[in-house]
């Protein structure tokens, strides 16, 4: 990277200053990550901000982001590089007349030849790079293979061409719901983050930040519903992101002091489950 950290709370103070209240967990291990040429494996709720912490970082510094989505099935050809074969093809039938396979074979295997993909592409630019390799748990293990060698030498080898080095060195984020046990190899490569829910005056405070509008005395009480609504036997708790979009709906709805009656009738916004929703219903009931 073009900017090395100073210390921790340059980290915590520049992440402030593009909305991402990190806190001194997030901040030290984004420095450690930075100064030691490490990946950063964030684990954690879905929601809490995994994604947008490597986003957060990439504006901090003014670098570029490059993203890749993991999904099952993700292979080379859409992680690291595939060879435009048209247009092989194309050079192919134009050189019929030549006598010499090798130096069709070394024309066709050139640059101009290679299609980049977010992998490969990281490691090829010349301008500062954030990678996130987002929710590396839904690829097959034997996937993990293509990262390893990039994580740990920051290379690409690629057979008809060679080994591609990092002109410089990406900061690297991979998140992950935790939703399969990743291998040794990979976790052996990268420094440990977990992002959990954050705690009441936390969140908050986040949504103090994110949401245009809102009164100090709103935001206190969707924080405490919320933590309320957390604690419940759920299908699936309501993320940082669905807090957001509930207090955005109270804005927009003109409310600006919750009762129970408002609360269960925009439950939807931070639940997505009909039973999570009676739960809360009731619950807010019997607070109330």
């Amino acid at each position: 990277m073009s900017k090395s950290f100073e210390s921790v709370q340059e980290v915590r103070d520049g992440l402030k200053k593009v909305n991402y209240l990190a806190d001194s967990g997030i901040a030290g291990v984004v420095y450690l990550a930075q100064r030691l040429g490490k990946p950063i494996l964030v684990e954690g709720p879905a929601g809490t901000g995994k994604t947008q912490l490597a986003k957060s970082v990439a504006e901090m510094l003014g670098a570029r982001l490059i993203r890749l989505q993991c999904y099952e099935g993700l292979d080379e050809s859409k992680a690291l590089y595939e060879w435009n074969y048209k247009k092989q093809l194309l050079r192919i039938q134009a050189d019929k007349s030549s006598d010499s396979w090798s130096e069709v074979h070394d024309d066709i295997f050139s640059d101009e030849f290679l299609l980049t993909r977010p992998l490969l592409e990281a490691i090829s630019s010349t301008d500062p790079v954030v990678l996130l390799i987002d929710e590396v748990d839904r690829v097959e293990i034997e996937t993990e293979a293509l990262l390893l060698e990039i994580l740990s030498e920051y290379q690409v080898s690629i057979p008809e061409l060679g080994t591609i080095t990092a002109k410089q060195i990406p900061m690297v984020f991979l998140t992950s719901n935790n939703t399969r046990e990743l291998s040794e190899a990979l976790k052996r490569r990268c420094l440990f983050l977990h992002i959990d829910y954050p705690d009441m005056d936390r969140e908050k405070e986040i949504v103090l930040t994110k949401v245009e509008g809102i009164t100090e005395n709103l935001a206190d009480q969707i924080a405490r519903i919320v933590r309320s609504i957390r604690q419940l036997d759920l299908k699936k708790a309501p993320s940082v992101s669905e807090t957001l979009d509930w207090a955005r709906t109270l804005i927009l709805l003109g409310i600006d002091h919750i009762d129970a009656q408002e609360a269960k009738d925009t439950l939807h916004i931070l639940l997505k489950y009909q039973t999570d929703i009676a739960k809360a219903a009731k619950e807010l009931s019997v607070d109330k």
